[in-house]
């Protein structure tokens, strides 16, 4: 392909909102704009990426840094849009909402008999628990949804220093969403102050260590007033006992034991499809220098940037159409830089689009019937024949 057709516009400096490297490289050589939408290279490169997309054990072969699991493959990057748990020992990998961790209960505790007291503004887990003076880990937490296909009240009760995972949730009872006043007064849950002690028609839902949990400080169902030492089944009973809570920093991996780290990452592919948008920005964070991108062979848009330098005496463009269309024949992938531009703006343009190699049809070197051929990646160039070239079968003859 020549580059005018694909209007290429490159630029000399980094976009002043781009926030990696990757991605300032990506406008800057004119894959994507600084809106983050494809240009035509961009859509060439995702084209090729598709297309490699036909073994799908291609993202093994593109030497990026990812994490994985049986159903999803992930790319680290600070300013990537989903979040994973992942175990550095073991390599335990799984979205944040949707992670497992080893669970601690506090040490067992003999039933002590309930007790109803005053707790005036306290209204949330931090209130109650610096007006008991217990840690938030003796109090229940309790949420309130209702599930969108029946209108079904369902009712959850965590540990007061843990998180509802909504995901896992949905996963139990099917789509939900937050209860509105009406259903909360029809349970008899008083929001602020609720607990599932005396509900009606309500689903309650526990995670699995509120029933190894003693002694805790719930709502009363009436406003100002908590339940001290309530118990599970004792004081209520409960439809369903799961996981149901989210996984943070530091909680102990679910297989051995050792601490989780929270990441940033970019989804790469899932069971049933890849996200080649992710894709090339994980390619471009991976593989880039200080002059541009440096695309791998397996992943590039083209194999081969192809310049001819204007000369003199020898005309290097009728050369250079003639290496294009032989290369082209044997099936290798081209993009030729047909402009009559200043030699310094091709082979900056060329080191920014990051072509696995570089061959310049340049007078000095035609006149011995050579041309220049520079891998991205190599510190200097050769020359070889352009006979050599023009009778390339596989661009795997001169990597």
């Amino acid at each position: 392909m020549k580059y005018t057709d694909l209007n290429i516009q490159t630029q000399r400096e980094a976009p002043n909102n781009a926030r990696t490297e990757g991605f300032a490289f990506l406008v800057r050589a004119g894959y994507v704009t600084r809106e983050n939408e494809m240009l035509p290279l961009g859509q060439q490169a995702i084209s090729r990426l598709q297309h490699l997309s036909e073994d799908p054990s291609f993202l093994f072969h593109l030497s990026l840094p990812i994490l994985l699991n049986d159903h999803e493959t992930y790319f680290p990057l600070s300013t990537g849009g989903t979040e994973i748990i992942h175990c550095k020992s073991c390599k335990y990998t799984e979205r944040l909402e949707l992670a497992q961790f080893k669970k601690k209960a506090l040490p067992r505790e003999e039933e002590l008999p309930l007790e109803k007291v005053l707790t005036p503004d306290c209204n949330t887990i931090e209130s109650l628990a610096n007006f008991l003076g217990v840690p938030k880990e003796k109090t229940a937490k309790a949420l309130m949804y209702t599930r969108v296909a029946d209108g079904q009240f369902i009712f959850i009760v965590v540990r007061g220093d843990m998180q509802l995972s909504e995901a896992k949730l949905r996963n139990i009872v099917g789509e939900i969403k937050l209860a509105d006043a009406e259903s909360i007064h029809r349970a008899g849950a008083e929001a602020g102050f609720a607990s599932p002690i005396g509900l009606t028609n309500a689903l309650i839902v526990l995670d699995e260590l509120i029933p190894r949990s003693q002694n805790l400080a719930a709502g009363a169902n009436e406003a100002g007033y908590h339940f001290k030492n309530t118990n599970h089944p004792r004081d209520y009973s409960a439809e369903i006992v799961a996981d149901v809570t989210q996984a943070k920093t530091g909680d102990s991996c679910v297989n051995c034991g050792n601490p989780l780290s929270t990441l940033s990452c970019l989804s790469l592919a899932t069971r049933s499809e890849f996200l080649f948008e992710n894709i090339l920005p994980a390619l471009a964070e991976t593989h880039h220098d200080e002059k541009g991108l440096a695309l791998p062979i397996s992943a590039a848009p083209f194999d081969v940037y192809l310049m001819h330098l204007p000369g003199k005496s020898i005309n290097t463009l009728e050369k250079a159409e003639e290496i294009y269309n032989a290369l082209q024949s044997a099936g290798i992938s081209v993009l030729f830089d047909n402009r009559d531009e200043r030699a310094g703006v091709k082979f900056n343009d060329a080191d920014l689009i990051g072509c696995p190699m570089r061959i310049t049809v340049g007078e000095k070197a035609l006149k011995d019937g050579m041309v220049e051929l520079k891998l991205r990646t190599a510190s200097g160039g050769s020359v070889v024949p352009v006979e050599k070239i023009l009778n390339l079968k596989d661009i795997s003859e001169i990597l």
